[in-house]
């Protein structure tokens, strides 16, 4: 089992820190929000992206096909009551000219990540793998 660790330390009213390894992101914890760093669900976001870019690299050697771009575009809704995110969709765009085949198999592989599987068990998740044009 692997294990993952991090620390999130508040600065101030305005924003906090996530630290792991040797990387530091800003975080967005002001209750007026910020433009210059993630909110919470953005950042939900940000790893289902990240997620799906490293099991589309995951793959991309056993199908041999090439890669040359994969660009990602998420939306979330939140929900009030109770708090949550209810549905996320996306639309993953790969620099690529393998069959449509291919593609689903990619689709596939993206949905068997950790993030993606873990936001599946308790959000409404909708999308497409295409070739970017």
């Amino acid at each position: 089992m692997l294990e993952y660790q991090l620390t999130v330390e508040r600065v101030d009213t305005h924003g906090s820190l996530a630290r792991g390894k040797q990387a530091e992101v800003t975080l967005d914890t002001d209750m007026d929000g910020r433009d210059d760093a993630l909110s919470p669900p953005e950042l939900l976001l940000a790893s289902l992206g990240a997620c799906m870019v490293r099991g589309i690299q995951r793959a991309v050697p056993m199908l041999r096909i090439e890669v040359d771009s994969i660009g990602i575009q998420l939306r979330g809704w939140r929900q009030d009551d109770p708090p949550a995110m209810a549905r996320i969709e996306y639309r993953v765009e790969v620099g690529t000219d393998a069959e449509e085949e291919m593609l689903e198999i990619l689709h596939r592989n993206v949905q068997k990540g950790t993030i993606y599987a873990t936001l599946a068990a308790g959000t409404e998740l909708a999308g497409e793998v295409v070739a970017r044009a």
